[in-house]
């Protein structure tokens, strides 16, 4: 075990003179190109956060029904959808999540709609269970995040809960791991699925009003 750790260590400070010894190498030229580089990609990261800015992102918002639901989509990359109804107590805690991750994440648009109001729509995801969550990128439905079997089985899970499993449907920037959850930390690590979709049941514990009634 000590030749395997030591042998390990010599390839990492072996990796780290090479990375050092280019940098040597580099002149006035090479780093101004750098210094350059990077500037640029700031200012276009700037640019692109004042258009997402512009369109609504950055907030919460409801949508008025299954049409402007269609235009969200269209118009940004990534949409986060809340399918709620108004009566439900554990719509009103998704609302709380969302609202500051909404903050956070301005690269994603953030919206919710009554389900109620959207027959049509919630037939086509096949959404039974209230809550759901849609995670929408490039206009094509990535995945459903249904009551909260996926953030702990309970009403009070936390905000970073939410945003890892979220972040499992590539809807939202994160530098997080994708493997472990936030409440479970680093020594308890999950198998999980790639592009993993869950479909809402009508026997789901979860369920505040199944919409196939």
């Amino acid at each position: 075990m000590e030749q395997v750790i030591q042998q390990v260590a010599q390839t990492v400070e072996k990796k780290l003179d090479q990375e050092l010894e280019r940098l040597d190498t580099l002149d006035s030229g090479d780093l101004e190109a750098i210094r350059q580089q990077r500037l640029n990609e700031m200012k276009q990261r700037a640019k692109q956060k004042q258009e997402w800015l512009a369109n609504g992102h950055g907030e919460y918002t409801e949508i008025d029904g299954e049409k402007e639901f269609f235009t969200v989509c269209n118009k940004s990359v990534n949409v986060v959808c809340h399918f709620y109804k108004n009566d439900s107590p554990r719509c009103k805690i998704v609302d709380m999540h969302l609202r500051m991750l909404a903050k956070k994440h301005v690269e994603t648009r953030f919206v919710k709609l009554d389900a109620e109001r959207a027959p049509f729509l919630t037939g086509r995801l096949k959404i039974r269970v209230i809550p759901t969550i849609a995670c929408v990128k490039d206009n094509k439905t990535r995945d459903f995040i249904v009551g909260f079997t996926d953030l702990g089985n309970r009403d009070d899970f936390s905000t970073d809960m939410l945003e890892w499993r979220i972040a499992r449907s590539e809807a939202i920037e994160y530098s997080g791991d994708l493997l472990v959850p936030p409440s479970e930390g680093p020594k308890k690590r999950m198998v999980v699925q790639a592009k993993k979709t869950i479909r809402g049941r009508q026997d789901d514990s979860d369920s505040d009003l199944d919409l196939s009634d």
